[in-house]
């Protein structure tokens, strides 16, 4: 293969593989700007892409799938809302049950529906393609860079989206204006379980075609890694998946090379997550985050 058709595969798979991070990490930072934050992200993607195949199988449709993997997503995100923003729950404890309760569904949810342990592929399914200079692009490649220019437009160019940040630094303020903080926040934790939902609907039924109990591959994680990247900008989140995205494109370049890669494979597979490492350690000290952020809004 020569080095052009080299490049334009690696560019062909940086921009799949970051569509599933720029979605879930620009939802989050929306979420995040109004006072929640969710580190259920990993479950809320693997229940996601579960229940994204039995849509798509069931309704024979690309996308039914992504329809039930979005409406998976939002449902979680109003569980969430539910406990942490009307009940006070702690949100670090919901997202982790979140987390532990989608590794244990999913792996019962494969013998349950399919009679296989830990795989399931998607027979004779061809999801649909972009034809473009570069390669045939999964019609979520454009939907993720337009998600994250219209969430950024909402957040600072709109009424809703002061409203949001207000919610998020001074939720009193809110308050005292006659507006509703837990409303505010419901729907912006439903706004990201939704994009979120699309991510995990993704995996599944458009990029690998397949679901397995391990499917968001500590996706969700780097998810949030974007987020504190971004300090809660959504371009910055999207430009923080993108290169997440090269550095696992990479990876699975690196690892695929005739005679193998000239290091240990599983050491190339760690790549992805030592560029998160590295990047989150870089910038945590220096990104200002929203004042009540994960504090429970209690009336006075």
């Amino acid at each position: 293969m020569s080095f052009v058709a080299q490049a334009i595969t690696l560019a062909t798979s940086s921009l799949h593989a970051m569509v599933p991070l720029s979605l879930t990490a620009t939802g989050e930072t929306f979420n995040e700007k109004a006072g929640s934050f969710n580190i259920g992200l990993e479950g809320t993607l693997l229940l996601s892409a579960f229940t994204a195949v039995i849509g798509a199988e069931a309704t024979g449709s690309y996308f039914g799938g992504l329809i039930v993997g979005m409406l998976t997503g939002m449902l979680i995100s109003l569980v969430f809302a539910v406990i942490a923003i009307y009940w006070k729950g702690d949100q670090m404890i919901i997202g982790i049950g979140v987390n532990l309760f989608a590794l244990g569904f999913v792996a019962f949810g494969l013998i349950a529906v399919w009679k296989t342990p830990g795989h399931h592929g998607l027979a004779n399914w061809y999801p649909p393609r972009i034809p473009t200079p570069i390669g045939a692009l999964s019609p979520l490649v454009p939907f993720a860079v337009v998600m994250a220019i219209i969430t950024y437009l909402l957040v600072n160019k709109t009424v809703f989206g002061l409203r949001v940040k207000a919610s998020g630094e001074n939720p009193e303020s809110v308050d005292v204006a006659g507006l509703s903080v837990e409303r505010i926040r419901l729907v912006s934790a439903l706004f990201g379980g939704a994009l979120a939902g699309i991510a995990g609907a993704y995996l599944s039924i458009d990029w690998l075609s397949f679901v397995t109990k391990e499917i968001s591959a500590g996706r969700g994680f780097i998810s949030l890694a974007c987020v504190v990247f971004s300090g809660l900008d959504p371009l910055l989140a999207f430009g923080g998946a993108f290169l997440f995205g090269f550095s696992e494109a990479f990876a699975i370049f690196l690892a695929s090379m005739p005679g193998g890669p000239p290091i240990p494979y599983f050491f190339v597979y760690m790549i992805p997550y030592i560029v998160s490492l590295v990047v989150v350690t870089g910038v945590i000290g220096r990104r200002r985050f929203p004042a009540a952020l994960g504090t429970p809004y209690r009336r006075e």
